[in-house]
């Protein structure tokens, strides 16, 4: 009876990241075709300044800021991120001629798959444990018996909930990249 958590459980995470990945390939081919790629430039600011207002998740979640409910914060926060990597993907284009904007670019696409991978894998990993839990009972397992069957399954849900751990210091590094990148910019430009 058991179905796993792998399959089903990825996909809204594919479907999101390739969402993201195809809708800055479609701008930037849009602003190609009409020739104004000069609008990427401008929207590596917005993009930023999209992102850097998706952090006030983290300090309302801190209680650095309290503005609002951590659920509604937590909807803002995966939206605006992901609008604003769209954003700086458009910004960084195929026109990288440098090592730190390739190296900022990719942990930018790091960040967004370790967030997915919170929002999504982690989540619907919970859901799909708890109704097997539920369908077993229902058709008559004991506890041990259920335990036994869903223990692969328990060892995948204990280190995904570590992905925090994972996700908060790669934001910081790909912070750290974005403004040594900034700085580049201002004072080579």
């Amino acid at each position: 009876m058991k179905k796993g958590i792998i399959l089903k459980d990825i996909i809204p995470f594919i479907i999101w990241f390739s969402s993201m990945i195809l809708g800055a390939i479609l701008i930037d081919v849009i602003l190609h075709y009409y020739d104004i790629v000069f609008v990427g430039r401008y929207l590596g600011y917005l993009g930023t300044a999209t992102i850097l207002t998706s952090l006030l998740y983290s300090l309302d979640k801190r209680n650095i800021i309290k503005i609002s409910s951590p659920k509604i914060l937590l909807d803002y926060h995966e939206y605006l991120a992901l609008s604003g990597s769209i954003m700086i993907l458009v910004h960084a284009g195929i026109h990288i001629h440098a090592v730190l904007p390739w190296l900022a670019v990719l942990m930018l696409l790091i960040t967004v798959i370790s967030g997915l991978t919170g929002k999504h894998v982690l989540a619907k990993a919970n859901q799909t444990i708890r109704e097997q839990k539920k369908e077993m009972k229902s058709l008559g397992e004991t506890e041990e018996e259920i335990k036994s069957d869903l223990h692969l399954d328990a060892i995948i849900m204990d280190s995904m909930k570590n992905w925090r751990k994972v996700h908060v210091p790669i934001t910081y590094f790909l912070a750290l990249l974005s403004i040594i990148h900034i700085i580049s910019a201002i004072l080579f430009y």
